[in-house]
């Protein structure tokens, strides 16, 4: 499921799928992405380049046409690949950072970025 918050300019994505569930916190105000992978008790955040990731807009209007398509083929699905380093707690510093909605998703859990 997908909620998007305009007042906040945030998007909540919740995936749920057994062992590849998750849930990712798009943090349009602050520039950061988080996800949060129940498999991996783990927190992966990166960095919003414009470049790759819609805007807010776009992810409602792509998420609109994806519930009444039900089959949507775009140039603009955005796909990561988290290559695991050395990971962190997180500190007061980061969460003035990453903002209250990724601190909320990710307090407690390894950080990798």
């Amino acid at each position: 499921t997908m909620t998007i918050h305009n007042e906040e300019h945030t998007v909540d994505v919740h995936v749920r799928s057994g062992v590849y569930s998750s849930d990712t916190v798009f943090d349009y105000t602050h520039g950061y992405i988080a996800t949060r992978l129940f498999s991996r008790n783990a927190c992966f955040i990166l960095k919003i380049k414009k470049e790759y990731i819609p805007e807010l807009e776009e992810i409602g209007r792509l998420a609109f046409e994806r519930q009444t398509m039900r089959d949507l083929y775009s140039p603009d699905n955005v796909w990561t690949q988290f290559q695991s380093g050395s990971s962190r707690m997180g500190r007061l510093k980061d969460w003035v950072l990453y903002g209250k909605n990724i601190e909320n998703l990710c307090t407690g859990l390894p950080l990798y970025e």
